[in-house]
């Protein structure tokens, strides 16, 4: 096994196959950024989304795509162009998978490609004792917004694995704002997303303010907020605690569950507990 992969896969202690396969979906992850960055993709486009805030922020809950967004509006740009940097980078560390595009049925503003590999054989590449059926595919997603809407922050974040390579990304007030689009605004397709609610605890934990206007811009782009006055805060509160009145506390934390280890922090979810956490979003 590759020195690197080594040192990455020993900070994970795995001790059961999902444990393991979560390593390596986060490993597969990292080596797709460094590819990314090798074909200076970050020089057009931003990291986002829960899977920045785990490897680049720190939080402490898995998560499964990689989601980033244009600089600036491109409606022509294309992930063929980077499909190559990504499979090569991970044949070079003994990763086998493909790169496949996802066509789309209608035009829409976002880019999609999934990362897939054979999760048996790459289970076996990184000495796992676990094993899976061999047929299953690790399928990662890979979403590029195209027509972005504008007025956010980036820093470029250092990273250390597999090699140390910089990483374009969101400031945290600007993630915090795209994560209360989605806790607002999100498509409910099946099941709703406790992961997301998870998320805003954790801002509100490290007391990260929002970026009001450009979730403002989102929520403007999106068709939700159509008032001609700007979003305040005390507009946001009453939107978020009117969402949180239709959830179900128990179908969010369903859905969170299988994404962290310590399921217990679980058990403090009320209605009490996200009221408080709402009261105490700040703005910037």
């Amino acid at each position: 096994m590759n020195e690197a992969i080594k040192a990455m896969l020993a900070v994970y202690a795995c001790k059961s196959i999902e444990d393991q396969e979560r390593a390596l979906r986060e490993i597969i992850q990292e080596i797709a950024l460094l590819g990314l960055w090798r074909a200076k993709f970050f020089e057009h486009a931003a990291f986002y989304g829960g899977t920045a805030l785990r490897i680049l922020y720190g939080l402490d809950r898995f998560s499964e795509d990689l989601d980033f967004s244009l600089l600036r509006e491109d409606p022509s740009f294309s992930l063929a162009l980077y499909e190559k940097a990504i499979t090569a980078e991970l044949a070079a560390f003994d990763f086998d998978v493909t790169v496949e595009r996802k066509v789309k049925a209608i035009e829409t503003q976002v880019e999609s490609a999934f990362i897939k590999a054979n999760t048996l054989i790459h289970l076996l590449k990184i000495g796992a004792p676990w094993k899976t059926h061999k047929s299953r595919v690790m399928k990662i997603k890979i979403e590029v917004d195209t027509l972005p809407p504008l007025g956010f922050a980036t820093e470029a974040k250092a990273h250390f694995q597999p090699i140390p390579f910089s990483i374009k990304t969101f400031d945290l007030p600007d993630l915090f704002a795209g994560k209360l689009h989605a806790v607002l605004f999100r498509e409910r397709v099946r099941n709703p997303k406790g992961r997301d609610w998870y998320d805003l605890l954790w801002y509100v934990g490290r007391d990260v303010a929002v970026h009001l206007s450009h979730l403002e811009s989102r929520a403007r782009q999106s068709g939700h907020w159509e008032n001609q006055e700007a979003l305040s805060l005390p507009a946001l509160k009453a939107l978020l605690h009117k969402k949180l009145e239709s959830m179900n506390l128990e179908e969010l934390k369903a859905d969170v569950r299988p994404f962290v280890r310590d399921v217990s922090r679980l058990d403090a979810w009320t209605g009490d507990l996200f009221r408080a956490a709402i009261e105490r979003v700040k703005a910037s």
